[in-house]
């Protein structure tokens, strides 16, 4: 067994899915392409803003086919379908070179992961581009596409190609990861990036903001429960999910 800083942290995971192996092979059994890429980005902005929203990547890589990102979303804000949905756009947009083309040079790929509930309770959702005719057929014009990963929901029936990267990644919440379940050389590498006593001062610092960003959340969501407002109410608020307004009850709830 492991101990291990949890890939929920921004930071964390940037450390680990940044480096170019890793990223490569997660794009590979998510998406099935191989990239031919010399460098992953972390914290990649675009300049232009489009409907006045900052843009933030994690992660992102760009071959000469295939745009990949990659975007951790650990707060489970109620609006991240549609936040990721945006930062898709974003990346499709900024490729138009004018009126005349609207065709992206470059088709985009978005992984979203999640490593807090969803209220789907599902492990995997896609938004695909491609139209389809009245029959349910793809015309295989778009290939565009947003991947949704929800890591808690990972079961015997998700995609054998993903079941070890999400389990690694739930099971790093824990701060505890039995390495001799993941012999991959890719995930033994991301499980060795990780490990508590690698951890930098400055790494550790962000990880700490982050906590307490989050304590915050939550004690605006007790308060706002005792005021008298529902669950529902406190949800849209603070972008907390049901599952976890109901936990902040529980004498056992820990962040």
């Amino acid at each position: 067994m492991k101990q291990v800083a949890s890939l929920q942290y921004g930071v964390i995971f940037k450390k680990a899915f940044g480096q170019i192996d890793i990223f490569k092979a997660f794009v590979k059994d998510v998406i099935g392409i191989d990239l031919e890429i010399d460098k992953v980005e972390t914290e990649k902005i675009f300049t232009q803003k489009i409907g006045n929203v900052k843009v933030e990547f994690d992660c992102y890589a760009e071959d000469k086919k295939n745009r990949v990102i990659v975007e951790i979303q650990h707060n489970n804000d109620p609006d991240h379908y549609h936040r990721f949905l945006h930062y898709h756009c974003v990346a499709l947009l900024e490729q138009a070179e004018n009126y005349k083309n609207y065709r992206p040079n470059l088709t985009v790929y978005t992984i979203v992961v999640l490593t807090s509930g969803d209220k789907h309770k599902t492990d995997i959702a896609t938004i695909d581009f491609d139209p389809r005719d009245k029959h349910g057929n793809k015309l295989n014009e778009i290939q565009h596409k947003v991947i949704y990963l929800a890591v808690k929901y990972v079961d015997e029936n998700t995609p054998e190609s993903y079941q070890d990267w999400l389990r690694v990644i739930n099971e790093s919440l824990t701060e505890t990861i039995n390495e001799l379940n993941y012999p991959r050389p890719e995930l033994q590498k991301t499980i060795g990036l990780i490990e508590k006593n690698l951890i930098t001062p400055e790494e550790r610092y962000a990880m700490i903001e982050q906590y307490n960003l989050e304590l915050r959340v939550l004690n605006i969501a007790k308060n706002l429960l005792a005021m008298g407002l529902d669950s529902e109410a406190v949800s849209k608020a603070t972008g907390l999910t049901l599952a976890e307004i109901e936990n902040l009850t529980s004498e056992n709830f820990e962040l």
